[in-house]
C-alpha cells in the first residue's frame, strides 16, 4: 500500500504537489495532517486517492472546522493515528499496537522510530516557513509494516 501524506498547506495547493502526485502515483490514500487552510483543497486530492484529514491550529473557520481533532485508522493491516501537533499526543502508541504516529505543525520533516511505532512529519508542501525545505512523504505498508520516506519539491 502507498499513502501520499501532506502537512500544513496553509490555503496553498502547490502545483507541484498535484505533479508529484501524478509522477510518484498512484498513492492508495492520502493523508493531511492538518493546517489545511481551504476544504476545496480536499476535493482536489481526492481525484487521486480517497483522503483523511485532520485540523490543524489555523483550521477554525469555514468547513475545515470540522475536521476531526484526530483520526485512528487501520490502512494495510497498520493503525495508523494522526493528530497535527506531536506535543498533544495523550496516549502512548507502542501500548495502543499504533504502528505509525503522523503529525505535522512544526513544518519540519522527520522520521523517527521509537518502541516500535513509526513517527512521520512529511513537513509541509505550504508557504515556505524560515529555511525549511517544501515537503511530503511517501508511507508504505508492506505486510502490515511501514516504512517511509520524505520527498522534497523543486519549489521557489
Amino acid at each position: 500500500m502507498r499513502i501520499a501524506v501532506i502537512s500544513d498547506t496553509h490555503a496553498l495547493l502547490r502545483p507541484e504537489l498535484l505533479q508529484e502526485l501524478i509522477t510518484r502515483g498512484p498513492f492508495d490514500h492520502i493523508l493531511h495532517a492538518g493546517d489545511v487552510g481551504n476544504a476545496d483543497f480536499l476535493d482536489a486530492l481526492r481525484a487521486f486517492a480517497p483522503v483523511t484529514a485532520i485540523r490543524g491550529n489555523i483550521d477554525r473557520l469555514g468547513p475545515c472546522r470540522e475536521l476531526p481533532a484526530t483520526e485512528a485508522f487501520e490502512l494495510g493491516s497498520c493503525l495508523i493515528y494522526m493528530l497535527h501537533a506531536i506535543q498533544d499526543l495523550d496516549l502512548n502508541p507502542s501500548v495502543a499496537k499504533i504502528g505509525v504516529v503522523i503529525s505535522g505543525h512544526s513544518h519540519q520533516p522527520s522520521i523517527t522510530q521509537h518502541e516500535g511505532v513509526l513517527y512521520l512529519n512529511p513537513g509541509s508542501v505550504g508557504p515556505r516557513r524560515f529555511q525549511l525545505p517544501v515537503t511530503f512523504a511517501i508511507l508504505r505498508i508492506n505486510g502490515g509494516r511501514p516504512t517511509a520516506e520524505i520527498v522534497e519539491l523543486n519549489s521557489e
